[in-house]
């Protein structure tokens, strides 16, 4: 059980990286993903795509795989915080009557709560849409940060930079949580408190 869990989580994550349509339109602007000044490509891996993902995928793929790892990336830095939060024994709802241990407080959230969750989830995602409908959007910028500066300003792209890669190490981080909790129900506690 605890494998097969682990095995769907990975694929569902990976899933962010489907090709939208086999229909796409093939370009060879890849290249210009690879370019060095290009966000996201930092040292030491620079353009880091181990599996071939982005071979042949035109521009529009491109941003999509980039829209769906800033916001992978965000939602494990929330994670990581949350279980965190949780794991200190800090529930603000519920009167703190919800186990430190954040998979058991899932399993004793009631119905309720998971239906809180999943519209106040399913609300972010509306508006999201919403917002990505607009002219000049750029991949992840739901703030509209993009109509006050652009990729010219260089503290601008190294504050970018940072995110992606914070978000990078967040989704692994969250994953050695996650499992280390899963097969060793150390939920962090120990960790956290030392």
């Amino acid at each position: 059980m605890k494998s097969a869990a682990i095995i769907s989580t990975l694929l569902a994550s990976a899933s962010a990286f489907a090709p939208v349509s086999q229909t796409a339109t093939r370009s060879t602007s890849l290249n210009a993903w690879k370019d060095e000044t290009v966000v996201g490509i930092t040292a030491p891996m620079g353009f880091f795509d181990p599996l071939g993902f982005s071979a042949g995928k035109s521009d529009e793929v491109m941003n999509l795989y980039r829209e769906a790892e800033l916001k992978h990336g965000r939602v494990a830095m929330a994670a990581c915080l949350g279980w965190y939060i949780t794991a200190a024994g800090v529930h603000p709802a519920f009167n703190s009557s919800l186990s430190s241990d954040p998979l058991e407080a899932a399993k004793q959230l009631p119905s309720v709560g998971w239906l809180q969750f999943v519209l106040g989830c399913g609300a972010i995602e509306w508006l999201a849409q919403q917002i990505k409908a607009r002219p000049g959007y750029q991949p992840g910028d739901v703030l509209g940060a993009a109509y006050w500066v652009d990729n010219s300003d260089e503290g601008w792209v190294d504050y970018q930079n940072k995110e992606i890669n914070n978000g990078r190490l967040a989704m692994v981080a969250f994953m050695g949580i996650f499992v280390q909790d899963l097969y060793f129900g150390n939920y962090g506690d120990q960790i956290f408190r030392n």
